[in-house]
């Protein structure tokens, strides 16, 4: 009778593997305003699925902006040393590849991304030194206003680092938000405009707000050999728990403004001086915002408001052109970064 509960439960696992790799085979693109809007795309036979218990695998990604419509392999955590990053102290790659470094201030907060229907701000923290210029800084929060809704995503500060401790903290449209600490728990706003989900029971989740960014985020401390690299001179009640962020951004208008998001301009120059190991960018006072969850900066242009929203959107419709000269039937794209 044992055996026969046992098979049963193999079974119901197996059937149940199947089905979510079988659905997660293909993956629909339901943004409206994507090129691949309405089309099935095929995942690739290594990564089959779009979730996966173990955050070490690869998940299929179907990169529905492209004009091939194609899907690849990713991991799920930040990458770095891509396009949309912002990490270590901290060190930005725009949406024209270039790397930058923005330090701010400790204690302050910072426009990363501002358009008429999304703002992201970050906190950044940290200290100075005896004898420097100016303060060593990483981001330790991150604030989102989309759809009348405010949202906050931070580092817990914690005196030493414990993987053992989950050091993320929410809020949402002013209350504190508790998302289980079990890897793939998904938490999604009333409209499901908003989701959060676990990457890992603990410090990595990734925040999607719906057919405009998706935004993975892992908690680090600045390490000891860090600390001994760079001589930051970290204090012993302090390990500054940060966040490893990358980006990716969905239907971006021509007019996006923030740190990271003029980046994504088509007509944006970069004044990042080329050939220098760290190529600091300023302009403090032109991002700067009175708190994490504001929009008051001087180069912020979110609003929220559905007729400057319904605007933008008609600026970044995807035209298409006759490519042939009447020879035969056939279009082309204008693409955008």
């Amino acid at each position: 009778m044992e055996i026969s509960k046992i098979l049963l439960l193999v079974i119901s696992l197996v059937a149940a593997t199947c089905f979510l790799q079988a659905k997660a085979a293909g993956v629909y693109c339901s943004n409206p305003y994507s090129r691949c809007y309405y089309k099935t795309i095929q995942c690739p036979e290594e990564c089959p699925s779009t979730t996966v218990m173990n955050s070490k695998n690869k998940v299929c990604y179907a990169d529905c902006d492209s004009p091939t419509c194609k899907s690849h392999c990713r991991m799920r955590k930040p990458n770095c040393n891509k396009p949309g990053s912002a990490c270590y102290d901290p060190r930005f790659i725009g949406g024209d590849g270039i790397v930058f470094y923005f330090h701010g201030k400790s204690n302050e907060e910072f426009s990363l991304v501002s358009d008429s229907d999304l703002q992201i701000n970050g906190r950044f923290i940290g200290h100075r030194p005896a004898g420097r210029a100016r303060d060593f800084t990483w981001i330790q929060a991150l604030g989102f206003l989309f759809n009348s809704h405010k949202l906050s995503l931070d580092a817990a500060k914690s005196a030493t680092w414990d993987n053992e401790v989950d050091h993320l903290k929410f809020t949402f449209d002013g209350q504190d938000l508790s998302i289980p600490e079990e890897t793939l728990f998904t938490w999604y706003s009333t409209n499901k405009d908003i989701k959060i989900e676990r990457v890992t029971m603990k410090n990595s989740v990734i925040v999607t707000i719906k057919d405009k960014a998706e935004i993975m985020v892992n908690v680090v401390p600045v390490t000891k050999e860090d600390d001994r690299i760079h001589s930051y001179k970290v204090p012993s009640d302090d390990c500054f728990a940060h966040l490893e962020v990358q980006f990716k951004f969905f239907n971006l208008s021509p007019k996006v403004d923030g740190i990271l998001g003029r980046t994504y301009r088509p007509d944006f120059q970069n004044p990042a001086k080329p050939g220098v190991a760290m190529p600091v960018v300023g302009g403090e006072d032109s991002f700067k915002t009175s708190s994490l969850l504001s929009n008051d900066c001087k180069t912020c242009i979110y609003s929220g408001s559905q007729a400057e929203i319904d605007s933008v959107k008609s600026e970044i419709e995807y035209a298409t052109l006759d490519c042939t000269r009447g020879a035969s039937s056939g279009n082309g794209i204008i693409c955008r970064k």
